[in-house]
């Protein structure tokens, strides 16, 4: 594992972080014996840099955490990042409400990396000004609850050097891949940050999985003659890694084979190492990519829960796939999943527009209305006329299956 220094205090973070957004799930929660030998196993490689927040899981990673901690005696074994809800603050006191809380979901007595989290427009950070977030910090700075302050971002690039330009952070963070080069703060708010001398923690580097997962065979018969050794969530996770400035690369990890590529990424992903060959491979993919992508949604969960009961990121998940493989059945997936009477309906239909989940995405996506093109796209009165017989045949399937397992 490869390690690289924040300045301001010298602490050696791994380039790879584990990203805590992702757990692997059972019934609806934490698989916390999965994500217990995920953690095991990334200390053993070398990952020191865990990454959290107070929404993720819907509030219950950083109490998973807290156990995990708790239960192994690792918390000094890791540099841990959390994020104030910046979009919860209220009042003055509701700073150290949050912090104190989840010290104490953390079950630890410091938080070693604190961002206020999506800071999306200029607006959000002079209003916490203006509640006082500046004194916030520095005491919370000085009685040793935080170690390091920084921000996540997920706005424009004007905005983005703005706010650095505005306070002396220790680090920032943004979302940064071969898809959002001059997206968000892109290429250059990290090239602004570097030349402030201020490290940069990237998120997003797989767009929620979906470049490592979902290759296009154009994509990855181009890669593959590059390099037919190296897995597409490695090429691009390299393309990141490489970039000057960049500290740590955040990966959502759930699977033990994606912890393991990923770290030997890490090994070897020094910067500028990518050749010139190898870059004009990944632009290549990239062409494909942008051509293909309906909705630019990371999954992020940031919409969720839905008022209504839509699984957004879901539904983008199955129309962009619908898209990138059309041979796939995404019709079919997407009948079963969302219209099925087995569960609750969490299909595109339900949305009414009522705006929620628009202020709180990331990828400025006007939701609504995609999700009406989702519907009208997916949604085929022949599949529905057929959907009784698949229920039959799933029926049986599922039967199977549990007789096998008993």
């Amino acid at each position: 594992m490869q390690y690289r220094k924040i300045p301001c205090s010298g602490d050696a973070l791994s380039v790879l972080g584990f990203g805590c957004m992702r757990f692997p799930m059972r019934f609806g929660r934490i698989d916390e014996a999965a994500s217990d030998k995920l953690l095991l196993e990334a200390a053993r490689l070398g990952v020191n840099y865990l990454d959290t927040g107070w929404p993720y899981h819907l509030g219950q990673s950083e109490k998973y955490l807290g156990s995990f901690f708790t239960r192994t005696g690792m918390r000094d074994q890791f540099y841990v990042a959390t994020k104030m809800p910046t979009w919860a603050i209220k009042r003055p006191g509701d700073m150290d409400n949050y912090l104190d809380r989840q010290l104490a979901k953390l079950q630890s007595t410091h938080i070693d990396y604190y961002l206020l989290h999506m800071l999306i427009h200029w607006s959000r950070w002079e209003r916490l000004k203006e509640l006082g977030v500046l004194d916030f910090i520095k005491r919370a700075k000085a009685d040793g609850r935080i170690h390091h302050i920084g921000f996540s971002f997920h706005g424009d690039q004007l905005t983005f050097k703005k706010i650095i330009d505005d306070y002396p952070w220790d680090f920032a963070q943004i979302q940064y891949n071969i898809l959002d080069e001059n997206n968000q703060a892109g290429t250059a708010g990290l090239v602004h940050a570097r030349e402030k001398g201020i490290p940069v923690m990237v998120m997003e580097p797989l767009r929620g999985g979906l470049l490592g997962n979902q290759v296009p065979k154009k994509a990855s018969k181009i890669l593959k003659a590059a390099n037919p050794d190296r897995s597409p969530a490695a090429w691009f996770l390299r393309w990141v890694m490489e970039k000057e400035g960049v500290v740590t690369v955040l990966s959502g990890m759930n699977e033990l084979s994606h912890l393991v590529d990923n770290c030997k990424t890490a090994d070897e992903a020094t910067i500028g190492c990518m050749s010139q060959k190898e870059l004009k491979a990944i632009e290549r993919v990239k062409t494909i990519y942008h051509e293909a992508i309906q909705v630019p949604c990371t999954g992020c969960q940031y919409c969720m829960p839905c008022p209504f009961g839509v699984n957004i990121p879901r539904n983008f998940e199955i129309y962009n796939n619908h898209h990138i493989f059309p041979n796939k059945p995404q019709r079919i997936n997407y009948l079963l999943w969302f219209k099925d009477t087995w569960h609750e309906p969490m299909d595109a239909s339900l949305c009414k527009n009522c705006g929620k989940c628009l202020e709180h995405c990331p990828q400025h996506i006007d939701i609504p209305n995609r999700l009406k093109d989702v519907e009208k796209k997916l949604n085929r009165w022949y599949l529905k006329a057929s959907l009784p017989l698949i229920r039959l045949y799933m029926g049986a399937k599922r039967k199977k299956n549990d007789s096998n397992n008993e």
